[in-house]
């Protein structure tokens, strides 16, 4: 039997833990924290992980039902910037199932099948991605965006994630 994803992306839960357990205690004032005035508050980055993950994996590549359409844009709006930890949290946990229950359904050669973007981009095009592809720019994504989240919080004294 061709061995599932899960086997080669292991880690990624340990990181998804580490990245809700640094979010969860954050009050309000401690979500609005940010490296620079310039760049994006704890609250927006993590809001953004939830968003990226579900624009991917359920917006282009149609995984998980029709409850993901809520939190597709969970990085946009006046909430983004009012959400609470625990919300966030949520919606960490459920992307991450989702994530986690294709990891665990696909094998590699799943990892060849091409997706169009839903949508058009600025330039009016509809690229083709492969599922691998779009695999490997979530994790990547996720821990560029927890790296963030993490130097924020360190700046300002609170623990970030713990690796």
């Amino acid at each position: 039997m061709e061995p599932r994803v899960a086997e080669y992306y292991s880690g990624w839960a340990d990181y998804q833990r580490l990245l809700a357990d640094a979010i969860a205690p954050l009050e309000p004032s401690q979500l609005a924290l940010q490296a620079a005035p310039h760049l994006w508050s704890v609250r927006m980055l993590a809001s953004h992980v939830v968003a990226a993950r579900t624009w991917w994996f359920h917006s282009w590549m149609g995984e998980g039902g029709p409850e993901l359409d809520a939190i597709v844009d969970f990085d946009e709006g006046e909430v983004s910037t009012t959400r609470e930890a625990a919300e966030i949290v949520r919606g960490l946990e459920t992307t991450w199932s989702l994530i986690d229950s294709c990891l665990r359904r696909w094998s590699w050669s799943d990892l060849h099948e091409e997706f169009v973007r839903p949508t058009p981009n600025a330039a009016g095009e509809r690229p083709r991605r492969s599922r691998l592809w779009i695999l490997w720019h979530v994790a990547e994504h996720d821990v560029h965006h927890g790296g963030e989240i993490s130097f924020s919080l360190g700046m300002h004294r609170l623990p970030g994630i713990e690796l």
